[in-house]
C-alpha cells in the first residue's frame, strides 16, 4: 500500500529508524509477529510460499514504477523509496526465517540478510561484536532467539538494547 501512497511531506524515517518503534514491549509489534506466524501455519508452507511469491512480485512491479526520489507514507511515517524497500526487505527476511522454524527450506537471499544486518547494526549503534552469522543475528536481534550468558558478556552494555526490534 505504501507504494501507492505518495506524499509531499518530507521523510521522517529511514530504513533503520523506521524500526525503532517496533519493540517486543509494543503490543502491536507482538500482535503482528503472532499474526504472521498464525497465518503461515494456517496456510502451510507451500501455500504461504505461493502467496508470498505473488505478493512480492507485485511489490517489485510497483517499486519499479515509483520514482526513486518519491516519499511514501506507511505506518504513520514517511520514507523515501529506497528506505521503504530496505524496510520491506528486512521484514520479508525476518518472516522468511519465521517460516523456516521447524522445517527445511531455502535460506533468505544474501543481499536481504546483509540489509538486515546493516539495519540491526544501525539500531545497535555499532557493528555487533558477536560472531553470529546473519540469520542468527537477525533471530537474536528481533528476540526470536534468546541471548545466552556468554553472548550478553560479549555484547557488554549493548546487550541491554536487545531485542533491537521485534
Amino acid at each position: 500500500m505504501a507504494l501507492a501512497t505518495p506524499t509531499d511531506s518530507p521523510p521522517d524515517r529511514d530504513y533503520v529508524t523506521y524500526w525503532r518503534e517496533w519493540s517486543s514491549s509494543d503490543p502491536d509489534a507482538v500482535e503482528h509477529a503472532d499474526f504472521v506466524r498464525r497465518m503461515a501455519a494456517a496456510l502451510g508452507g507451500r501455500e504461504a510460499g505461493r502467496w508470498w511469491k505473488e505478493t512480492s512480485e507485485a511489490v517489485l512491479r510497483a517499486a519499479v514504477a515509483t520514482p526513486t526520489g518519491a516519499v511514501l507514507a506507511t505506518q504513520g511515517h514517511r520514507l523515501r523509496l529506497p528506505d521503504l524497500l530496505g524496510t520491506l526487505a528486512v521484514e520479508a527476511t525476518v518472516h522468511h526465517l519465521d517460516l523456516l522454524v521447524g522445517v527445511q527450506g531455502p535460506s533468505p537471499a544474501p543481499l536481504a540478510l546483509t540489509v538486515s544486518r546493516l539495519t540491526l547494526d544501525g539500531l545497535l549503534g555499532a557493528p555487533c561484536p558477536c560472531d553470529w552469522d546473519n540469520p542468527t543475528y537477525l533471530k537474536k536481534g528481533t528476540g526470536r532467539d534468546e541471548l545466552i550468558v556468554e553472548e550478553l558478556t560479549q555484547l557488554g552494555g549493548l546487550g541491554d538494547r536487545f531485542p533491537l526490534f521485534s
